[in-house]
């Protein structure tokens, strides 16, 4: 199946921007803060994707149109000049200019290659904006063709894999195939300094009754250790939903021999394509470093949840 651009509806209630930052996950951002910036490799990104909060940095996946019914329409156009000036686009931009901007930021990262970016001159206030690709896993939809499923299911791995419940901005390796099987760049480098296997991620947020789900790919805390990547370990906190934590990677995908990513992964009798990370170990926060970090707490003991040593007591 192939559609065009997901505008009003689907695409923008499917992909809100929200996040957050430091200790209190309803604290609102400024602008600079909300920017998505690279890494010097292509496949590294840092990540502050949250799927709840009001006017925060992130995405938010719980809009009340959260399903992909408009997927079908006639009017749907490709992620290029011309599909992102149609009058389609156009309102639906303007409806949360704030909040689409930040979309098309996270959506141009995923879907356009690297050394391309994405402009449109809003025609009500004379603005331009411009997106910058860094990925490009959906080539046929950054062409201006009709969106393929498999480009819906890879862009909408990236889009989780950016994801962490406080919507802090961490650097993350991503790995994996784009929409045509072509592995995404990586160096040697890039495996040493992230050298933490993480996580996989995979499903379908554009579909009429989404899904998106991850797993753990052998990350584990000790009791003093915590990770604003929670969801990659199973956590419950509400700003991992609509993610759904699935159990070990390693069971439910494959990964090709000698390879750091896994190129697919099936749940529920359906293969999707997958997107891997990996993250640094100065990232992982452990009580006692003497930092009340965004994933610790007050307390009397030396647990991430009751870390007196760094929060205080309470």
């Amino acid at each position: 199946m192939k559609s065009r651009w997901m505008a009003p509806g689907a695409l923008a209630s499917v992909l809100l921007l929200a996040g957050a930052s430091g200790c209190a996950p309803d604290a609102a951002l400024s602008e600079e803060s909300l920017s998505l910036e690279t890494e010097a490799r292509p496949v590294l990104t840092v990540n502050g994707i949250e799927f709840n909060g009001i006017e925060l940095n992130g995405i938010e996946l719980n809009g009340t149109n959260l399903n992909g019914t408009n997927l079908n329409g006639t009017n749907l156009n490709g992620l290029d000049t011309s599909g992102l000036n149609t009058p389609d686009f156009r309102a639906w931009f303007n409806q949360d200019v704030t909040r689409h901007d930040m979309l098309m930021k996270y959506m141009v990262q995923c879907a356009v290659p690297a050394g391309e970016s994405r402009t449109f001159t809003n025609p009500e206030t004379n603005t331009p904006y411009t997106w910058s690709g860094v990925l490009g896993l959906a080539p046929d939809w950054a062409s201006g063709q009709p969106v393929t499923t498999a480009e819906l299911r890879i862009v909408s791995a990236c889009l989780a894999a950016h994801v962490n419940p406080y919507g802090q901005h961490v650097s993350i390796s991503v790995l994996g195939l784009d929409a045509t099987g072509q592995p995404t760049p990586y160096t040697a480098e890039e495996l040493q300094s992230h050298a933490l296997r993480e996580g996989c991620f995979f499903g379908n947020l554009f579909q009429s009754e989404p899904v998106l789900f991850v797993g753990n790919d052998g990350l584990s805390l000790s009791s003093v250790q915590s990770s604003s990547r929670a969801c990659a370990l199973g956590s419950t906190l509400p700003g991992c939903a609509p993610l759904v934590y699935v159990g070990r990677c390693e069971d439910l995908c494959t990964r090709e021999a000698s390879s750091p990513f896994y190129t697919s992964c099936t749940w529920n009798g359906v293969t999707y394509p997958a997107i891997t990370t990996r993250v640094r170990q100065e990232d992982l926060y452990s009580c006692g470093d003497g930092v009340c970090q965004v994933t610790e707490h007050c307390g009397s003991g030396m647990t991430a949840g009751s870390c007196r040593l760094d929060c205080g007591s309470c």
